[in-house]
């Protein structure tokens, strides 16, 4: 296996390692206190922080290898997340030999059929967009600028930023507004909002650090005899 396919293979790895992550740490919310606010906090849960990695990962493979192989990794990883919840079930399903464990297992690790479905959605209309908007960004900036590669962070931010909020939209309107029926109500609404804002902010601010390992994992370009085009 050449090199280059060895670091295709990591890169892949990596980001369904990142993917399935996600579900299982989903469970736990982060509150992070905002100092100079009056006890006000962001609240988001910890899956952001391997989602994050995900759209790292979709965004150097397109840079080094090309469209087709980011959207193929996109379709990998679907597969993967579908197939992660279907193994959580099953295992839920289990007898257990101690309640006590079965019912840690539940509050950690069960599947909330709603949450899941939303999860996929999410995952599905953000990482296509991400794919689409990476390239389509890329190919007009360098249209303009030819050989302007070091502008990368043009498309790498506003692909992933823009992904991130229908991320965002998407699995807490359907998880909480409609799973859990917040937008039934008033307060529900606001807590709605309160919760995306506060999950986007934290995204986008992933969003402009992951910049840094891009440049670095992208800085040799792309592997000997393969093409610049996007399609």
């Amino acid at each position: 296996m050449k090199k280059s396919d060895r670091a295709l293979v990591a890169l892949a790895m990596m980001f369904c390692t990142a993917l399935v992550l996600s579900n299982v740490v989903a469970a736990k919310v982060v509150v992070m206190p905002l100092p100079g606010t009056g006890g006000a906090a962001l609240r988001f849960p910890g899956a952001v922080f391997c989602y994050a990695i995900t759209f790292l990962a979709t965004d150097v493979i397109g840079e080094i290898w090309g469209r087709r192989e980011a959207a193929l990794v996109v379709r990998f990883g679907f597969c993967a997340q579908v197939a992660a919840s279907l193994l959580l079930l099953f295992v839920q399903a289990l007898p257990a030999a101690d309640p006590a464990v079965q019912d840690a297992y539940a509050r950690l690790l069960g599947q909330n059929a709603v949450f899941a479905a939303a999860s996929l959605a999410a995952y599905a209309l953000s990482q296509s967009w991400d794919v689409f908007a990476f390239h389509g960004i890329r190919d007009r900036v360098l249209a303009r600028h030819p050989g302007a590669y070091g502008r990368r962070w043009i498309w790498n931010n506003l692909s992933t930023m823009s992904s991130q909020f229908i991320d965002t939209a998407v699995f807490i309107g359907l998880a909480f507004g409609v799973g859990l029926g917040w937008l039934s109500d008033a307060d529900g609404r606001a807590r709605l909002l309160s919760l995306a804002l506060g999950q986007y902010a934290v995204k986008i601010a992933l969003a402009a650090v992951d910049t840094i390992p891009f440049y670095a994992l992208t800085r040799r370009g792309r592997p000997p005899g393969t093409a610049r085009a996007s399609a």
